[in-house]
């Protein structure tokens, strides 16, 4: 039998964050839900009652952050399930974006996870177990036109949870990156998603990249169980696919390992010394 968890959601009034809290709590978990604005979470509220705390809570607001995440932590007497969830998207080929948008999409995707975990790691630590799960996407495994800063910072959050991970292990604390493809949530929406002024010279390569439909959308509410699942594991994975991307990362893995071992003469050669001696020879392990 499961025992009932206490979660800290991030950015739970819609979409994912709203999907996963009500799962949670339809099984008889607690959830601290947050959102930006806290009328959102009104329906969590009145459909669950006392096994929600729901919070008004901003986070690229950094001191917010940590005061949220105690008051959970008070309010419930312990904290097992940290889901960064919270995000926005940014859509411009490189040359279009402007650094405002830059940043701003670098403070909610990047620093504003990084202050989620940092706020929640000391009271991890001193239980000795917890699970902190970040939302990444593909678009933090396999990168695409016109969407390279937003995928940056799924990139960055990949890095910065995958050396987490090994710094926590020791600690009984999890690490798992949610890695969604395309769902039919509002991120498509004006609140969820930014969109650089468009330069004509990029227009063809829109045009080609632009067959996405609602029918080719995954469905939210099924990643749900999935969510569970992986909360529930003895040991859950440090990454995993939601939806029908694998064959693309596969197929993008396979041709960067591919390109690498194409140039490893030079690569070796770029050490100043003889690449033969450093090379495996036939029959040995790399």
């Amino acid at each position: 039998m499961v025992s009932r968890k206490t979660w800290f959601i991030t950015g739970a009034g819609r979409g994912f964050g709203l999907q996963w809290a009500r799962a949670a709590l339809s099984r008889g978990d607690r959830v601290a839900a947050t959102a930006r604005d806290v009328a959102a979470l009104e329906g969590l509220s009145s459909e669950f009652g006392n096994a929600v705390l729901p919070l008004a809570l901003d986070i690229t607001h950094r001191e917010d952050v940590f005061a949220a995440v105690q008051q959970a932590h008070a309010h419930f007497g312990r904290l097992d399930i940290v889901l960064s969830n919270a995000g926005s998207g940014l859509m411009g080929a490189v040359e279009e974006v402007d650094m405002d948008m830059v940043r701003a999409a670098f403070d909610v995707n990047v620093f504003g996870t990084l202050s989620v975990v940092q706020a929640a790691l000391p009271l991890l630590r001193a239980q000795g177990s917890g699970h902190i799960i970040g939302v990444s996407s593909v678009a933090g495994v396999v990168a695409v036109p016109t969407a390279g800063i937003y995928e940056g910072t799924k990139f960055a959050v990949e890095g910065i949870f995958e050396a987490l991970a090994a710094e926590v292990a020791d600690f009984g604390i999890h690490v798992t990156l949610l890695e969604p493809g395309a769902y039919a949530t509002d991120f498509f929406s004006t609140g969820s998603l930014a969109t650089a002024p468009a330069l004509p010279e990029y227009d063809p390569l829109r045009e080609r990249l632009d067959s996405m439909t609602m029918e080719s959308l995954g469905d939210p509410a099924a990643t749900a169980p999935v969510l569970l699942k992986v909360v529930d594991a003895e040991k859950p994975p440090l990454r995993i696919i939601l939806g029908d991307l694998f064959p693309l990362v596969r197929e993008t893995y396979d041709k960067r390992i591919k390109t690498w071992e194409e140039w490893q003469d030079e690569s070796l050669a770029a050490l100043g010394r003889d690449a033969k001696q450093l090379a495996p020879q036939s029959g040995e392990k790399a």
